[in-house]
């Protein structure tokens, strides 16, 4: 399931793409595909092996085209083990909202990025992610948990005053919304919860099976009740006489 919609985000085989606090996975594996040479980076040793376990699977399977390369590693988002100017695309979804320094994210983010290198920033957005707040404290209140809510504007300020020039927005993930407002109504570690079992079944023939009913839907509920909030900018090239 990508938040990032690669036909407004595209990748060009040979791109050199950081994944910043990849998590599982999800996006490094789909760049890898598209012929990217990828580095996934994450805090979390544990999902970084699994994340580097399914690279050698991809390759092992063909799914990758040749020159692509993949490498999963541990990180410290803040502090990254890469010259200026390395990558030519920067993700990093669904990251922010738990780190309290987020501007120096946006700094080292912005630091290793190309002049003309492309960013893609999700986060949870400010309307579904106030509801699951007001229903349960457990939903944030937890160690590594959201710290913060996004308002669009806001986040698309912190994103240009990093020096960067925003130059699209969507919202995706609709149908999540109501999975995680029945999550914190009936307890966030309550899988047992009838309707939150009900849905979680409804999600997952969803994701395998993509009936054109439910894309549908997901696209007229996005700009409505979309779960995530996702942002492009790009990297300014530098003036002539900087340069």
């Amino acid at each position: 399931m990508l938040t990032v919609d690669f036909t407004r985000f595209p990748l060009a085989a040979g791109d050199r793409v950081l994944d910043l606090g990849c998590g599982a996975g999800r996006h490094a594996f789909e760049c890898y595909r598209r012929g990217a040479q990828v580095v996934a980076l994450d805090q979390n040793g544990e999902e970084i092996r699994e994340v580097a376990k399914w690279f050698a699977a991809m390759k092992e399977a063909g799914e990758a085209p040749a020159g692509a390369t993949a490498t999963a590693m541990e990180g410290d988002a803040l502090n990254l083990p890469f010259p200026d100017a390395s990558f030519d695309v920067v993700i990093i979804s669904e990251v922010m909202e738990h780190i309290p320094d987020d501007k120096g994210v946006l700094a080292e983010m912005v630091r290793v990025l190309k002049p003309g290198g492309r960013i893609a920033i999700t986060v949870p957005r400010y309307g579904p992610e106030k509801v699951c707040w007001t229903l349960s404290d457990a939903y944030h209140e937890v160690e590594g948990g959201h710290i913060r809510i996004y308002k669009a504007d806001e986040l698309l300020g912190k994103i240009r005053g990093a020096g960067l020039k925003p130059y699209g927005t969507h919202h995706a993930h609709a149908l999540h919304s109501p999975y995680w407002w029945l999550k914190c109504a009936f307890g966030v570690d309550n899988d047992k919860a009838l309707p939150v079992r009900a849905y979680h079944k409804l999600l997952v023939w969803d994701i395998m099976k993509k009936p054109l009913a439910t894309r549908v839907a997901e696209q007229l509920l996005n700009p409505v009740v979309g779960k995530s909030f996702v942002a492009y900018a790009t990297k300014p090239h530098l003036p002539k006489a900087e340069a």
